[in-house]
């Protein structure tokens, strides 16, 4: 049961697209929590999500960070340039929830975490998928050793995009401001997902492919062999060129234990050795999904692990601790992600760092 604070925590939006929407949903359903003001470089957009939501379209973004009101900003802007807005929300003293990926080069990653460091501000990284109740029963029975050692673990995000997706922002398959395709934008939910519960990444060699969508910069399709540094290998496969798509499905198999995640639903849970709650974690993680994840439609997500998300920053700013995916464990997919692109590139197998 969340224990939020009584006074009223003030949010900010900036960027007026669909992830915002689904930012200002789950500020709405948060008890105390206000949703003050977007803001926009398209005003128009702008003003159409103030009306839908109830709230301010600034015409600057220092005249939204002057309103003192506003106590934590979600940053949802096209994901390459998340970096010059954190930065000016970080100086004006605004705690920062950036929408996945943190940002698309790892330079621009560390001068995040280093200026809100420096400025004792708090930041998150969106990566909701963590916060299902399914996803926390593999990580806790991970850390109970209940897999034995860790053997394969897989990630498959097989999704369908529009031409018209592509289409409907300039940014959109381009690599300075979408970072990337299938993989950095659908994608990396799952691979931060397998790295939560595999552990560190040791190397990653990959293929991509444009297969569907030949007009864009950026891969639709690309597949991955993983090797994670306890030892264990995986698979990552992800695609937006596939009719018509499936749900998102993560696969941890061990020595002594196999679970495999369909979206929120935990589809297969069998361990060696039974547990006296397994049969009631099964029972109430099967037949869960509250959407279909965004397989053929963008918008077709719930704002569930949103508002958990933001729950936990308003927890994190009361209690003094660091947000449950901050901006240090927002970094950890990007590197991966960056790593298989420079793979795909090369040829080449590519090790990561040991950080």
């Amino acid at each position: 049961m969340s224990t939020l604070k009584a006074r009223e925590f003030g949010f900010g939006i900036i960027g007026a697209g669909t992830i915002a929407d689904i930012h200002a949903l789950a500020i709405k359903a948060i008890p105390d929590a206000k949703l003050y003001g977007v803001y926009s470089i398209n005003k128009n957009k702008s003003q159409a999500f103030a009306d839908k939501h109830d709230c301010t379209s600034y015409d600057s973004l220092e005249e939204m960070l002057r309103i003192s009101e506003i106590d934590i900003v979600c940053i949802c802007t096209p994901s390459g340039i998340h970096l010059d807005p954190a930065i000016k929300c970080i100086e004006a003293g605004k705690h920062c929830v950036i929408e996945k990926p943190l940002e698309v080069t790892l330079e621009k990653c560390d001068k995040i975490i280093e200026t809100a460091y420096k400025a004792g501000v708090k930041t998150a990284v969106i990566f909701p998928s963590r916060f299902y109740e399914s996803s926390k029963q593999i990580k806790k029975a991970i850390d109970e050793k209940r897999f034995g050692n860790l053997v394969l673990g897989d990630a498959y995000v097989k999704w369908s995009r529009s031409e018209a997706y592509y289409q409907s922002a300039h940014w959109r398959g381009t690599w300075e401001l979408d970072g990337g395709g299938a993989l950095m934008n659908q994608g990396i939910h799952s691979v931060d997902l397998l790295q939560w519960y595999m552990g560190p990444v040791e190397s990653v060699q990959s293929v991509s492919a444009n297969i569907k969508h030949k007009g864009i910069e950026v891969e639709d399709t690309i597949v991955s062999a993983v090797k994670f540094r306890n030892g264990a290998l995986g698979t990552i496969e992800c695609s937006t060129a596939v009719f018509p798509g499936a749900f998102k499905r993560i696969e941890i198999m061990g020595t002594t234990g196999t679970a495999i995640l369909e979206e929120s639903n935990l589809i297969k849970w069998q361990f060696e050795k039974a547990a006296s709650d397994d049969e009631r974690i099964i029972h109430n993680m099967q037949g869960g999904n509250v959407s279909h994840g965004g397989v053929s439609n963008p918008a077709d997500i719930s704002f569930a692990g949103h508002q958990s998300q933001l729950e936990d920053m308003i927890r994190s700013i009361e209690t003094g601790k660091k947000p449950f995916i901050d901006a240090i464990e927002g970094r950890k997919p990007v590197e991966i992600v960056l790593a298989m692109y420079k793979s795909a590139h090369t040829g080449q197998k590519v090790t990561l760092s040991n950080d």
